[in-house]
């Protein structure tokens, strides 16, 4: 491994959005790691943000940043997918490394570029996608991998079913729910689904407003069903207005059902984190299935890096939950080890690509009336009214 990665991030407040996932601070403390510069359009607060994220420098754009530092990753935190692509072409200019927050673009045809520009020159590109370095769904992987619940039937995932459920939950956390299928079982062969509005068809004319710029959208209940090798169904479902903050209950997350038992984890960003819950009874998994909570896989500790900060759960932009703190930390980890191993990260371009076809899959499926195969030989929105 080298002596020194230098490390810039982007994580402009000055661009309003939704709470972002603690990107900022994956690679503080790893091991000879340089967190060179931070780009960042406010100055109002800025000492505590770099005291927070280790950053040496501060630049008030992106572009500026590049032109002055020799930079072998950046991270790129905004949650607007818009802003993706063209970071991305900046980087690449350069030769820089990136870690991206999902979802990686909003348009198939630039995930296309972005996949051939990092393979014609090298680049190695982590699509933020937790669930792939998170130890619970790992766990969760090993034990489908080591038989414990027989045969793997169907997996059924659902977003979080909350004032954006439906097609605006499809792009903005279904991209973790598909991307977790994908990275169980596969990519998919094809999917059959069905979206409405109000109760009745979605046609292809309608969007909904959506909370953020994430592209085209459209629908209030959605449920989509994939084939994936070997014969496994996976479910997408999500119904807006659907999840009560009042109960307690959290739809987002994944239930995984086979011949001898099934296995239930839900995809917890805050506290209480959710555990990661296994039945050994047979049968469809609605007949009762008694839960007990499974013990997670021990990682080996990353050489000569600084114990990971907990308290920095909950701070601004950082996720509650301890699991996405090492999650982003093994991402980071794993993105480092890539570049030195010549070798695609675990989550990466390619994944993250797949996961946004499946997505495209999900309306082209609906809007056709029949089951959609994959890979798509139609690279346009379905959405998009011109087609």
């Amino acid at each position: 491994m080298r002596k020194l990665w230098r490390i810039g991030i982007v994580k402009d407040r000055g661009q309003p959005m939704l709470g972002l996932h603690g990107h900022q601070v994956a690679f503080r403390g790893l091991p000879g790691v340089e967190i060179s510069a931070l780009v960042d359009s406010k100055t109002e607060g800025l000492d505590e943000i770099l005291a927070l994220t280790r950053a040496q420098r501060h630049y008030l754009s992106y572009q500026d940043m590049l032109d002055k530092e020799d930079l072998d990753v950046v991270v790129l935190c905004s949650r607007h997918p818009y802003d993706h692509w063209p970071q991305i072409q900046a980087a690449a200019a350069r030769g820089v490394h990136v870690y991206c927050e999902k979802p990686m673009t909003v348009s198939l045809a630039e995930a296309d570029q972005i996949v051939a520009i990092a393979e014609q020159q090298g680049l190695k590109i982590c699509a933020a996608h937790p669930a792939r370095y998170g130890r619970n769904f790992r766990t969760l992987q090993a034990l489908l991998a080591a038989g414990e619940i027989g045969q793997p039937l169907v997996i059924h995932g659902r977003g979080k079913n909350d004032h954006r459920g439906g097609g605006e939950d499809l792009v903005v956390l279904g991209t973790h729910i598909l991307d977790l299928q994908s990275f169980l079982f596969g990519p998919p062969e094809c999917v059959l689904a069905d979206i409405t509005v109000n109760g009745r068809p979605l046609r292809k004319t309608e969007r909904t407003e959506t909370v953020e710029p994430i592209g085209p959208a459209a629908g209030d209940d959605l449920y989509a069903c994939f084939r994936f090798p070997g014969g496994v169904r996976g479910i997408f479902q999500s119904t807006r207005g659907l999840y009560d903050p009042s109960s307690g209950v959290l739809h987002m997350g994944v239930t995984v059902a086979g011949t001898r038992g099934s296995l239930a984890l839900r995809f917890a960003d805050g506290v209480p984190e959710d555990k990661l819950r296994i039945s050994r009874r047979p049968g469809p998994v609605e007949d009762g299935a008694d839960y007990q909570e499974v013990a997670l896989i021990e990682d080996e500790a990353i050489p000569g890096a600084e114990p990971l900060d907990y308290s920095l759960c909950g701070q601004p932009d950082v996720c509650g939950a301890t699991w996405f703190l090492e999650a982003n930390r093994a991402a980071a980890w794993d993105l480092l080890c890539a570049i030195e191993e010549d070798r695609q990260p675990v989550s990466n371009a390619h994944t993250a690509r797949i996961a946004l076809e499946m997505i495209y899959g999900v309306y082209g499926s609906h809007l056709s009336g029949r089951s959609v195969a994959f890979p798509l030989e139609e690279r346009a929105h379905p959405l998009d009214p011109s087609e």
